[in-house]
């Protein structure tokens, strides 16, 4: 059976990222964890006891039960500040969900986004998955997050080389993202249901697929090609 983490700077990135990827592993037996690094809303200058922070957290339940979640680990690093943060504190609390979880994939930001919690969240990942004898994570893919991977426009662009057919759970991927109708925008905003779909069409169409979610590979260790 696989053991999938996605591990994720703030609440609704998973679902933006690889919503349909992880209901279409659900499906198929997976056992599948969500790490948030923070609350996703501290930004906005709101106090830990805010009813927008129970609002969050209840929409990210919400949301993962519809993609066949079942564990949720929740981290309070400052949002929007990781990089304030000393970077082994991350790598640590990483660590610490992989010791627990040991998935053997992970999936995550992918390194170049714009939003500089994604690339420490990316880095943290990379260097508490460091491929120790013993580790069980054998494989770890990046994903783009609408509003934030393609704005980074001086950055390597995101490029995907691994790509999931989601054509039978687009719906589930939908649902998952009105769970955070409060983070969602109209279209033709980039983070708005039209536009991820579009997106979800087009990665499709590239590899012949009604709908796909795109991956870049980072690593992977297997005992065949």
């Amino acid at each position: 059976m696989k053991r999938i983490l996605v591990v994720v700077a703030h609440s609704d990135d998973e679902a933006l990222g690889c919503g349909g990827t992880l209901a279409a592993q659900a499906d198929r037996g997976a056992e599948i964890a969500v790490m948030f690094l923070t609350n996703g809303v501290g930004a906005r200058r709101v106090a830990q006891n805010d009813p927008r922070v129970t609002q969050r957290a209840e929409a990210s339940r919400a949301a993962c039960k519809v993609m066949g979640v079942k564990t949720i680990f929740q981290r309070d690093f400052p949002d929007n500040q990781l990089d304030s943060v000393p970077l082994l504190d991350v790598v640590q609390s990483v660590e610490e969900v992989v010791a627990e979880f040991k998935p053997d994939i992970i999936l995550t930001h992918f390194d170049n986004d714009l939003n500089v919690d994604h690339r420490v969240c990316h880095q943290a990942v990379l260097t508490a998955c460091r491929p120790q004898p013993g580790h069980s994570v054998r494989t770890i893919l990046s994903f783009e997050v609408p509003s934030s991977t393609e704005w980074a426009f001086s950055a390597p662009a995101f490029s995907p080389n691994v790509y999931v057919d989601i054509s039978a759970h687009t719906k589930h991927k939908q649902q998952a993202l009105e769970a955070y109708s409060g983070e969602m925008h109209a279209a033709p905003h980039v983070r708005s249901i039209k536009s991820i779909e579009a997106l979800a069409r087009w990665r499709g169409a590239t590899v012949g697929v009604e709908a796909a979610e795109g991956f870049c590979l980072i690593r992977q260790i297997s005992k065949e090609i």
